[in-house]
């Protein structure tokens, strides 16, 4: 089970989703019956148990009823985790300049214990360095005020404090297409130390693995954007797929989920190992 103490928001009520849905499931009850017994319907019901949308705690007590748990231990389990995921995760102060939609992704991220990510854009955002982090801003939101953009840099780079948890930091598997690296985003002197940074964490955090995913590698599925795999220690809790696109974000569920991993699965063959990486990514540096 998931560390209250540790896990965001959204990964808690991912966790009572899951516990709600198995319970639903072992009664045979469908999701609009479910829905119907908190006032809701079978979409509302499908939002609750992937996570996606907060509990009420007599929505809660009222499912529990339908599914016959009265077991008043598991009832007040229950209870405590609808407490819990109701507590703000540190990123929600930043509502201002954090969209809804990547909002929820930056509670998956900051619960997860592994995440795969294949960029082909820009360096991932858990990776970039302060100039590159705020290069990258500045072209996305250009016209934003300063605040915006300050705030915008200080929310990147908080998030990067879960590569240095004391306790479980995450393990994060990035391939960057080289596209990303050749592209001088801050002009070369930022680029430079982006690519200096990514040599340093490779070799000196072991949670940490980049391959680089070279020009010679040729074309291939992944070609029209970012993919994110999401992967928390709850056994109960599915991988989730998370696509970042301009205006918001997808989280492909099935048989789609599945396409998405095959293909980082792929990537992850395609692309140079984590030990050769260093060495183009070392190599490269020439250009800069």
């Amino acid at each position: 089970m998931l560390d209250h103490r540790q896990a965001g928001p959204t990964a808690l009520r991912m966790q009572i989703g899951a516990r709600l849905r198995r319970l639903r499931e072992e009664k045979g009850i469908g999701r609009a019956e479910a829905g119907a017994a908190i006032r809701g319907s079978a979409s509302k019901m499908c939002r609750l148990e992937l996570g996606r949308h907060g509990f009420k705690v007599r929505d809660v007590l009222d499912l529990l009823d339908l599914y016959g748990l009265d077991d008043e231990a598991e009832r007040e389990s229950f209870i405590e985790l609808v407490k819990e995921a109701k507590r703000p995760g540190w990123w929600q102060s930043y509502g201002d300049v954090v969209p809804g939609w990547f909002e929820q992704y930056v509670g998956l991220e900051q619960s997860a214990t592994t995440i795969r990510a294949y960029e082909v854009q820009y360096v991932p955002g858990l990776l970039q360095t302060f100039d590159y982090a705020r290069a990258v801003i500045g072209l996305e939101h250009y016209d934003a005020a300063y605040d915006g953009l300050d705030r915008r840099l200080k929310v990147r780079m908080a998030r990067q404090d879960v590569l240095r948890r004391p306790v479980s930091p995450l393990r994060f598997w990035a391939v960057i297409d080289e596209a990303a690296l050749r592209r001088p985003i801050g002009g070369t002197t930022t680029m430079r130390a982006q690519i200096e940074h990514l040599i340093t964490v490779s070799e000196l955090m072991p949670n940490v693995k980049v391959q680089l995913l070279p020009f010679a590698a040729g074309g291939h599925l992944a070609l029209g954007g970012p993919i994110t795999i999401v992967r928390f220690a709850e056994h109960d809790l599915d991988d989730v797929v998370y696509l970042e696109q301009l205006t918001g974000a997808r989280y492909p569920e099935g048989k789609e989920a599945d396409r998405y991993k095959e293909i980082m699965d792929s990537l992850a063959i395609r692309a140079a190992s984590p030990a050769r990486t260093i060495v183009l990514l070392k190599e490269m540096l020439k250009d800069f």
